[in-house]
């Protein structure tokens, strides 16, 4: 009786073992096992991720569903600078970007712009589909910085000609402002590292580049043109813009990418000489639009809102040479670099002292 009690136990000590070697097993193999990686047979492509310098704003053409369609004004176009690039071997590229976007919807937050949910969260479904080989971002002037808005303070400072000019207000808080901003840059740009390796890439898979922002206005435009026929603004302000507003911003920028191990692309010298309003009489050199208004849209309630959209963004020319600049950054292996002009007038990227 004891015996058969005893060979029970064993019996079922035995059976647990077993049981137990056969699941070690079975895990041993599965981490044995390749983990599925980029998809390597797939249509390779670039990934733009962004707000308006990235959608395409102001190069016009933009796409049925993001020019007004149920809500969406994100004004994708054919002309944006992502279309332009050139890497050997990639097919195409696919354009995420939005006009207004803050890096909250460009990375994984919750925020919504223009009914598109989060950008990161779209690429990471792409990553499993194709071959990203690149990823280009430009966020950051939607958040604090509020561009779009310092630029309407200023317009509303030249109509003003007997109180102060913006940047008079607005240079008090605007280290503020980009040290709010960064930490926002630097999580969207995680968020990118994070949905791409969730992909199962690996860093050295693709390359993540940080582009920042080129001036539109310059303080040397012809004094006839600073008005409603073109770009009105105030000189000191447009100074301030330039020398001031902008090198922060791009300073940032530039920390943002350095801290997350991005690539940085700096376009904050790219258009001078070609600013909006440069050219006078003449606007066929310039890469920026002037304030443009769209008449049509006045007398249609659900489109007037959005007849300025467009204004001082890069048109369709100045897309076409962001684009080569970025073509030339991601066919070199440097880690930051400038868009500057050759003796052709044609930007090239162009690497910064102190880049590896």
């Amino acid at each position: 009786m004891r015996s058969n009690w005893i060979r029970g136990v064993l019996g079922a000590a035995i059976v647990v073992l077993l049981v137990g070697v056969v699941i070690l097993v079975v895990e041993v193999s599965r981490q044995d096992e390749p983990q599925p990686g980029p998809p390597e047979n797939a249509e390779r492509v670039v990934v733009a991720l962004g707000d308006s310098t990235m959608s395409g704003e102001g190069a016009g053409d933009y796409t049925n569903r993001t020019n007004g369609r149920n809500g969406n004004w994100c004004h994708r176009s054919p002309n944006a600078s992502i279309e332009s690039v050139d890497i050997p071997g990639v097919d195409r590229a696919i354009n995420l970007a939005c006009s207004g976007a803050p890096s909250e919807q460009v990375g994984l937050g919750e925020t919504k712009q223009y009914t598109e949910e989060s950008q990161a969260a779209r690429l990471g479904e792409l990553a499993k589909k194709y071959r990203v080989v690149a990823v280009a971002v430009a966020t950051g002037a939607n958040d604090e910085p509020k561009f779009s808005h310092l630029v309407n303070q200023c317009v509303q400072a030249w109509a003003n000609q007997r109180g102060d000019g913006c940047s008079k207000q607005i240079r008090q808080d605007w280290q503020g402002r980009i040290d709010a901003m960064q930490p926002k840059v630097v999580s969207a740009l995680q968020d990118v590292q994070q949905v791409m390796s969730d992909a199962n890439y690996d860093e050295d898979d693709y390359d993540l580049v940080l582009q920042s922002y080129a001036a539109p206005l310059s303080p040397d435009i012809p004094n006839s043109l600073q008005g409603l026929v073109g770009c009105p603004f105030r000189t000191e302000d447009l100074r301030w813009v330039r020398d001031e507003a902008m090198p922060a911003l791009t300073a940032a920028l530039r920390e943002a990418a350095e801290e997350t191990d991005t690539r940085f692309l700096d376009l904050s010298r790219s258009a001078r000489g070609n600013e909006a309003c440069s050219g006078g009489a003449d606007d066929s050199t310039e890469w920026f639009t002037r304030l443009t208004v769209q008449w049509e849209d006045l007398n249609d309630e659900e489109r007037v809102q959005h007849v300025l959209q467009e204004s001082f963004h890069p048109n369709a020319r100045g897309a076409a040479q962001f684009g080569r600049c970025l073509s030339d950054f991601l066919n070199n292996t440097d880690d930051q670099a400038a868009c500057l002009k050759d003796q052709k007038g044609q930007l090239r990227a162009v690497a910064t002292i102190g880049a590896d």
